[in-house]
């Protein structure tokens, strides 16, 4: 019988379903898939958590970590039983996404050291600039190796108990199979990647053993990473505990096949079908960063890029902004406050539909206003804290219509600045795609994008939930016996018949908002004064 014809609730009651979990900034989501057809979303679960701002760091506690799993594969499993008339007891495959970077060490006894330092932390100035220099390529604020390095430069007291550091995901999967493993392209954001080998760079590694040999003696790098493993290998099952954990009703057996977790980089490559060179992908969400599968490495460093990996472990540059767009959120939230005590009915998606719309009547270069997302510190930049503002000039035409393209051009702001270097390097693009909760106005904020990058920009029907749906795909990958190598198995098997809605940059955006841009530049002075000013 085929994956067609057959029905949900036997795809699922046969084991044949595979289940991708992501945690991200601001909501946990599992999505279940039918495994030999993984265009067929069969069920979904979410829940919502924020991170935290404790003595001085962001963070998320590891307790609220697994309240949210548990909260997020409860909502699935409901909506199963509600749609289908089924329970999950075993599936194909799983796997676990999440945001990548930042850092979780732990003891002998596997207790964590400090509390989780996620990647919006911008405190390993120090260590970033000195490892960029160390080892030749640039290390970002964000990364792994950095936390690891500015503890030693702190003299931290943990640093001595360390015996292990992985990401989130990581942790996560850690605790569900019981293997200490990461995705190529999640650990590609902990240390760099030799991608003739698919595992971290050796020489490299012996580096920055020498480097931190008379401050921390004994500490050898490769001992503490994560071993490497590339999408479509198996990366352990999921454990009786393991079970327990994710879904503590007892329904879900263990013997679960898992994939390697991946950082929420590698599922936006995989949600939108751009592991291939000269494709590339934008996700925006509380973060915004664009993916560009390389055909040759970069003639040099540069402090916007960073080289990561596809899961696949091919090279890709990587422009990472902190600030996406919660800021935007913010604003709109304003209006639909305003909405309501003016006696509408309008909800948040209408709100955030109506104003979107509007934009699109608002001068080329959003008439002269500015809008700074800068709700954390932002390196592409040069900003070591956010100072989100808007601003204008007297002469600027103060209009709804070019406040809110304003805002969306802010979101992509700092993004277009990293952009820009990568057009200067001769990168070429034949199509960017994106995804993310911002593009789901059609035809509005994806304009814009294609604006900015001057490339057309395609968006597809999952855009608004790429991650849990990527990561399921890697899980269905992995439980495939076919053998194909990724980027076929997704343009043959998964994306054959998905139709993507691409824009061609408009001829008055372009000129527009590059003006934009070259205000936002020299309005980064401004956000500089706004941070010497609270100091």
């Amino acid at each position: 019988m085929s994956a067609a014809t057959t029905s949900a609730a036997e795809v699922i009651s046969s084991g044949r379903a595979a289940l991708g979990i992501e945690l991200g900034s601001t909501r946990i989501k599992a999505c279940l898939v039918d495994a030999d057809d993984p265009t067929r979303v069969l069920a979904t679960g979410s829940h919502a958590w924020e991170n935290r701002y404790r003595d001085g760091n962001w963070t998320y506690a590891l307790d609220d970590v697994w309240t949210g799993l548990q909260a997020a594969y409860a909502a699935l499993a409901a909506d199963v039983q509600r749609e289908h008339g089924v329970a999950i007891e075993t599936l194909a495959a799983a796997g676990v996404s999440a945001m990548m970077h930042g850092y979780l060490a732990f003891d002998a006894d596997d207790e964590l050291l400090v509390p989780f330092r996620t990647w919006r932390n911008t405190s390993t100035e120090r260590a970033a600039g000195v490892l960029s220099e160390l080892l030749g390529t640039n290390i970002p604020l964000r990364w792994s190796i950095a936390h690891l390095y500015q503890a030693v430069l702190d003299e931290e007291d943990h640093i001595p108990d360390v015996v292990s550091f992985t990401t989130l995901a990581g942790y996560v999967h850690e605790k569900l199979t019981g293997r200490r493993v990461l995705g190529i392209g999640d650990a590609s954001g902990m240390f760099p990647i030799d991608v003739a080998t698919n595992d971290y760079d050796a020489e490299m590694m012996a580096k920055f053993d020498r480097l931190v040999a008379e401050r921390a003696p004994g500490l050898e790098l490769r001992s503490l990473l994560p071993d490497v493993l590339v999408a479509g290998e198996a990366a352990g099952e999921l454990t009786a505990k393991g079970a327990a954990l994710l879904d503590p009703s007892g329904a879900l057996r263990p013997g679960v096949l898992f994939c390697p977790p991946e950082g929420d980089a590698g599922t936006g490559m995989v949600a939108t079908n751009s592991v291939a060179p000269r494709t590339g992908n934008v996700s925006a969400g509380t973060s915004i960063f664009a993916m560009v599968v390389l055909e040759h490495p970069l003639d040099s460093a540069h402090d916007e890029l960073d080289l990561v990996t596809t899961p696949a472990g091919d090279l890709v540059a990587m422009v990472h902004c902190n600030n996406g767009a919660s800021e935007l959120a913010a604003w709109v939230g304003l209006f639909e406050r305003f909405a309501a005590i003016a006696g509408g009915t309008l909800d948040p998606d209408e709100v955030f539909e109506a104003l979107f719309v509007e934009s699109l009547d608002g001068a080329p270069d959003a008439g002269g206003l500015l809008a700074y997302n800068h709700l954390a510190g932002e390196p592409i930049a040069g900003l070591p804290e956010g100072r989100p503002l808007f601003v204008r000039t007297p002469d600027s035409r103060l209009t709804l219509a070019n406040f809110m393209r304003a805002q969306l051009y802010g979101v992509f702001g700092t993004l277009a600045l990293g952009m820009r270097v990568l057009a200067d390097e001769g990168v070429q693009l034949d199509r960017m795609y994106a995804h993310g909760g911002v593009f789901r106005t059609a035809g509005v904020a994806q304009r814009f994008l294609a604006g900015a990058l001057d490339a057309p920009v395609a968006v597809a029907a999952t855009a608004s939930e790429g991650g849990a749906w990527g990561i399921a795909v890697l899980a269905a990958f992995a439980a495939d016996a076919a053998g194909d190598p990724l980027d076929a198995y997704l343009t043959d098997r998964v994306f054959a018949q998905t139709s993507f809605d691409s824009i061609d940059p408009d001829p008055e955006d372009v000129p527009g908002f590059a003006a934009y841009l070259t205000r936002y530049r020299a309005g980064l002075a401004i956000e500089h004064a706004a941070i010497a000013a609270t100091h």
